[in-house]
């Protein structure tokens, strides 16, 4: 049953992602926490998360911005190592909060503007945003659509933002399973199961894909944005124990 249920989950969070602008690996956090753990999430999504990326990636080669990713690249590939080693070593619960603060306050940013630019990004900026994503979701295992601001408000529209987004998180994702290997986190039956997930990531892609194409870039940068909204929501609601504590 935790096989089938799985599978379903993952079709369904690639589904939503492509339409979303990412954030399969978030939808995909509770089931593999209710049925694994939550300190199977990081392993299991990583894996998963390689061969989703690699198809979605490969699906929208010729979008793909290359100057996001020479700038994105290097900060997310040491923020993926240094993430990784952390993972056992932090609590991770006031991060969390961090992370759902920062994106429903993007969210209402870009909701409130109603504009092409709710912020400015320069390429540049990806280095350090590369660097924070990576390392945050090397502890947590996913950081929802935390980088679609920037994606949005640097110009990035449907396919190119998917394409890059996937180059840059299937690297990502590399390094992490690597680094979660070395430390010991990765075992052969969570690799089991990310391969599961991966697999079952293409039909949500394809899926996904067909209602892409029909879609519009407005409607298109709107289901991020209210993805946005509705991940940093449910992570500050995940979290609601700290502000008790504070």
């Amino acid at each position: 049953m935790t096989y089938l249920w799985l599978t379903l989950a993952s079709i369904f969070g690639w589904f939503v992602s492509t339409l979303a602008g990412g954030g399969s690996s978030f939808l995909l956090m509770p089931f593999i926490g209710f049925f694994l753990g939550a300190l199977a999430i990081p392993p299991i999504i990583t894996t998963g998360a390689i061969i989703g990326n690699a198809e979605r990636a490969f699906t929208y080669r010729q979008k793909i911005s290359w100057t996001v990713i020479f700038w994105e690249l290097p900060g997310a590939i040491v923020g993926a190592c240094l993430g990784a080693f952390m993972l056992t070593q932090i609590s991770v619960g006031w991060l969390s909060f961090l992370v759902g603060l920062f994106l429903v306050i993007s969210g209402i940013n870009l909701i409130i503007k109603n504009q092409e630019q709710s912020f400015t990004v320069r390429a540049w900026y990806f280095l350090p945003a590369g660097f924070i994503y990576s390392f945050l979701s090397g502890i947590i295992g996913s950081m929802g659509p935390i980088l679609a601001p920037f994606y949005l408000n640097f110009g990035l529209e449907k396919e190119e933002l998917l394409g890059t987004q996937a180059v840059n998180r299937m690297v990502v994702h590399i390094v992490k399973a690597i680094a979660y290997t070395i430390f010991g986190t990765l075992t052969l039956p969570l690799f089991g199961y990310g391969i599961l997930i991966g697999i079952a990531a293409f039909p949500g892609n394809w899926l996904g894909n067909l209602v892409l194409e029909k879609i519009s870039p407005q409607l298109f940068r709107q289901l991020v944005i209210i993805f946005v909204l509705f991940s940093g929501v449910f992570i500050l609601w995940e979290q609601r124990n700290i502000l008790i504590l504070w």
